[in-house]
């Protein structure tokens, strides 16, 4: 295998940022299948595994459905995979996504959020994933490039730590297509970070058993007890791996859940998700700059939810304008929902806005609107 000698800062696009992350992490089996926005970072993969820079077996599937498929089957062997997908392709995947959580396969993908059809629309907003927060996977949405290369590398480790399937999420073209500068690491200190992969149960011919087998009534609801404790694990499991990170490489995030911004003394925050979170930390400036008391919780991890630091988070607010990048039609976004939920009824008034469907810019000017109209009546509303 040849090496690969990097710079350790260089001008990168977000999905080659990703792509390096997983070369680092040395997936044995890469299934691809094209959909935009995220097929850049599985056409740089297969510049890898074609120069020789990755040792990996490279696999062209016909859908997305049969990728995950493929990652299942390979995974269930005892190697490391990786793939990456977005809207209707993690739509058509969704039945073997919940294959693999079931299977507590440490399935690691990339997501370039995209919008589901109908009408068609190719850019971003979060529905895609937000479609799939019940089917057992670990969901982490990434802010910046670096954040994205740093996620990828700690959710190999998240995820074969709670042996629960992992995707990083990043907005499609808004991010995926951005190119920044963005910190590099070596093959050395990755290895140093993340062991070797040494499942403890996999398809062997010297050892056989049976993986995935049907769950009758008498026992099903305990494989699905054990899920959603493995989730509730990850919690913890995710700081340890930030804190972890951080120590070795100097950049954290939050706790790994949260991360917030001049929140120690706000009356009002904003709260969302994704590269969005870049543009209100602007607003937040601005607004302390006309004396106006506002902080931004970014929450990162939205599968499991962070209910605990949410509440934390808000113990000192007036207010709090929580933007989604989604609607639950008939209800509200479902980051709305989820922050509601954990505050129960606290002295805190709470607005949800929906912004930024289809890849509609969300600015400045619509992010000092959610602050400025929380309180309104309207609980639910649109900003455009």
């Amino acid at each position: 295998m040849k090496e690969i000698k990097q710079n350790k800062k260089e001008v990168i696009e977000c999905s080659h940022a990703i792509a390096e992350a997983a070369r680092l992490c040395k997936p044995s089996v890469i299934a691809a299948y094209p959909i935009t926005p995220q097929t850049h970072i599985v056409e740089k993969l297969a510049e890898f595994v074609n120069n020789g820079i990755l040792n990996a077996e490279y696999i062209n599937v016909e859908s997305e459905h049969s990728a995950m498929s493929a990652c299942v089957g390979a995974q269930a062997t005892g190697v490391r995979t990786f793939t990456a997908t977005n809207s209707q392709g993690m739509a058509l995947m969704s039945e073997i996504m919940f294959v693999a959580s079931g299977m507590r396969l440490p399935i690691v993908m990339a997501v370039a959020n995209r919008a589901l059809s109908s009408p068609i629309n190719i850019w971003n907003d979060q529905s895609d994933t937000i479609a799939q927060r019940d089917s057992g996977w670990v969901q982490l949405y990434c802010e910046s490039s670096q954040e994205a290369f740093d996620t990828t590398i700690q959710a190999y480790k998240i995820a074969e730590k709670v042996l629960l399937p992992v995707m990083v999420c990043v907005d499609g073209f808004t991010l995926s297509h951005v190119w920044e500068n963005v910190e590099l690491l070596e093959q050395i200190d990755i290895d140093g970070f993340l062991p070797k992969y040494n499942p403890k149960n996999k398809l062997d011919v010297e050892k056989p058993l049976t993986m995935g087998p049907i769950g009758m009534p008498n026992s099903y609801m305990y494989f699905k007890k054990q899920q959603h404790e493995a989730m509730i694990k990850s919690i913890d499991v995710i700081k340890e791996t930030n804190s972890l990170f951080s120590k070795k490489f100097k950049r954290k995030y939050g706790n790994g859940l949260v991360e917030t911004y001049r929140m120690d003394d706000a009356d009002y925050a904003l709260a969302c998700m994704g590269s969005i979170c870049g543009t209100a930390r602007v607003v937040v400036d601005d607004m302390r700059k006309k004396g106006k008391k506002v902080g931004l919780i970014k929450i990162k991890c939205f599968r499991p939810f962070p209910s605990q630091e949410i509440i934390n988070s808000c113990k000192k607010l007036k207010g709090l304008a929580v933007v989604d990048r989604d609607i639950s039609f008939g209800n509200s976004g479902a980051v709305f929902t989820e922050v509601k939920a954990s505050l129960n009824n606290k002295d805190i008034k709470i607005n949800n806005f929906i912004a930024g469907l289809g890849g509609r810019d969300v600015t400045k000017e619509i992010l000092t609107q959610a602050v400025n109209r929380i309180g309104q009546d309207k609980e639910v509303d649109w900003l455009f």
